[in-house]
């Protein structure tokens, strides 16, 4: 388990550990998710990143 802490201002540190794992870089965007009692951080892809993520999904519908 990591801990990060929230300054007074809010600003939210994440610990350097999980920046690594997850290739994490200054001026990336969260998106925020609110699940109960919950915060979900979730990075924000750009569009070109997305292409072909659904190959083979059936759009028969």
């Amino acid at each position: 388990m990591h801990i990060g802490i929230i300054s007074s201002k809010y600003k939210i540190v994440i610990p350097k550990k999980i920046r690594e794992q997850l290739s994490i870089k200054p001026g990336q965007k969260f998106i925020f998710l609110n699940k109960g009692d919950s915060l979900w951080l979730v990075q924000e892809r750009d569009i070109q990143e997305m292409r072909g993520i659904m190959k083979g999904a059936n759009t028969d519908l």
